[in-house]
C-alpha cells in the first residue's frame, strides 16, 4: 500500500491510498469481508421511520428557520439601502 502523505480523513489521520487494481483477488476479498463486518454492526432503521423523524424534526424547527419565515426588514444585514449615488 502506498500513502500520499495527505490527510484525507476529518480527524487529520493519514489514510493510505490503495490502487485496487494492484491487489490480489485474496486481498480484495479480505477488504470486502472487513467492510461487511463493519456494516453488520450498524443499527438498521426502516426508511419510513427515518423519513417520519426527519419530517418531524424539520416541522419542529421551521418557526426558527429564516429561510422559511423570512428575516425582519430591520434585522436583515443584506437589505439594500435606498438612494445612493451613481457616478458616470
Amino acid at each position: 500500500m502506498r500513502s500520499s502523505g495527505r490527510s484525507n480523513s476529518p480527524r487529520g489521520q493519514k489514510m493510505p491510498v490503495i490502487n485496487i487494481e494492484d491487489l490480489t483477488e485474496k486481498d480484495k476479498l479480505k477488504m470486502e469481508v472487513d467492510q461487511l463486518k463493519k456494516e453488520v454492526t450498524l443499527e438498521r432503521m426502516l426508511v419510513s421511520k427515518c423519513c417520519e423523524e426527519v419530517r418531524d424534526y424539520v416541522e419542529e424547527r421551521s418557526g426558527e428557520d429564516p429561510l422559511v419565515k423570512g428575516i425582519p426588514e430591520d434585522k436583515n444585514p443584506f437589505k439594500e439601502l435606498k438612494g445612493g449615488c451613481v457616478i458616470s
